[in-house]
């Protein structure tokens, strides 16, 4: 069976009905269809021509992250609560963006909508930057006729869930980078520092302090078998980001094993909680059904053990469990919590109460990250002291030994 054709992206030019001069972009097939479609449309096509792809890497374009996705989202509903039409919105933003990639991707977008498509076909077909969530809350919207209100909820909870994020990595990213400075600075003073001691202790004749000749063979190892430390390093750092990318249960190991460890686990617990919250009054408020909802929410947790507690929630509704009930089954979530979605079920306002909770838990994670890094910089200033000390002490002890015999 032969392959169907690529669509590709054109430019073209022609005349309205009105004899007005037009011009535009448009994905298609063929130049062919892009025409057929023109003149349905009541253009006369007069020029189409395929536009060439940009150049990855030379300068043109930059990739595209979460953030470039998460202001896209709220300038579309911004102008779309102003009153612009939707496919004069995506040209407003695609225009105006300054990186290549994004602009391409939203006027590809464009051109779709603008060919009579469903904006959620247009998202599905670029699912590396819109993920199941992102086009389940955009059709939900299409077919409730409130596209413009989701919308403004997706840029939120984008934002919201981004600054989460952030957080989290700011307060790992500080230990990490200190670390990392330590071993530079070690590894400099071990090759290229301490043998000019080592010189000048050979001339001493007289026995070297323990420590003094520990730090010298540790030395001498650094210079004969650094390049076997760098290379077993970046193999371990390599062979760890391959294992989780490509072993699912590697990946299922170390999101068990990340809830365990001391204060960073409490951490991403409460994160965790914090994005199923967020994520669930997110798909209530689009009128997502709670079935259908907790599929999405397992993805957006960001840990298997959540993941995994969504999916027998899921099921348990699906035979007419409560969910505050099947929360409370999975004996994962606090009381506080399912106290709230009772409370939320009870009244006909989950969505509102999950908001609360989602709030709630976001400071929670925010006065946690602020306490952690308050803790880890006594205790980094502690270990570089003893580190960096350590080798300034056992250096200078054999001559501080030679000036009390003289």
């Amino acid at each position: 069976m032969a392959e169907a054709a690529k669509s590709v992206m054109y430019a073209w030019e022609g005349t309205d009905k009105q004899g007005k001069r037009v011009k535009g972009e448009m994905t298609g097939q063929s130049d062919a269809l892009v025409k057929a479609v023109l003149r349905r449309q009541g253009i006369n096509p007069l020029k189409v021509k395929k536009k060439p792809k940009p150049i990855l890497g030379g300068g043109r374009g930059k990739k595209i992250t979460p953030k470039d996705i998460t202001v896209f989202s709220r300038q579309l509903a911004t102008m779309m609560s102003s009153g612009v039409p939707l496919v004069q919105a995506f040209e407003i933003v695609g225009r105006g963006h300054d990186n290549a990639n994004m602009q391409d991707l939203i006027l590809g977008i464009k051109a779709d909508v603008e060919a009579g498509g469903q904006l959620t076909d247009a998202l599905r077909k670029r699912p590396m930057q819109f993920n199941a969530l992102y086009c389940n809350l955009v059709e939900a919207g299409e077919h409730a006729g409130i596209l413009e209100g989701i919308l403004h909820k997706i840029a939120s909870y984008m934002e919201k869930t981004e600054a989460l994020k952030s957080k989290i990595k700011a307060a790992l990213f500080y230990p990490a980078a200190v670390i990392v400075v330590a071993f530079v600075i070690v590894t400099i003073l071990m090759i290229f520092v301490i043998p000019q001691f080592q010189e000048l202790f050979s001339s001493f004749g007289a026995d070297l302090p323990a420590l003094t000749t520990m730090i010298i063979n540790i030395s001498k190892w650094f210079q004969e078998y650094w390049w076997l430390l760098g290379l077993g390093i970046a193999g371990a750092v390599v062979g760890f980001l391959e294992a989780r990318k490509r072993s699912q249960a590697f990946g299922h190991f170390l999101d068990r094993m990340s809830l365990k460890i001391p204060i960073i686990g409490m951490i991403l617990e409460k994160a965790a909680i914090a994005r199923y919250a967020r994520t669930l009054e997110t798909m209530f408020a689009a009128g997502t059904p709670l079935v259908e909802a907790m599929n999405s929410v397992a993805g957006a947790c960001g840990n298997i053990i959540f993941y995994e507690a969504c999916i027998k929630i899921r099921d348990e509704i699906s035979t007419g469990t409560q969910l505050q009930a099947a929360m409370r089954d999975t004996q994962l979530f606090p009381n506080m919590v399912i106290q709230m979605v009772a409370i939320g079920e009870e009244s006909g306002a989950i969505d509102t109460m999950l908001g609360k909770v989602a709030d709630w838990y976001e400071q929670e994670v925010d006065d946690a990250v602020e306490a952690l890094t308050s803790l880890l910089e006594p205790m980094i200033m502690a270990f570089l002291g003893v580190v960096i000390g350590g080798l300034v002490i056992g250096m200078y002890l054999p001559i501080f030994k030679m000036g009390s015999v003289v």
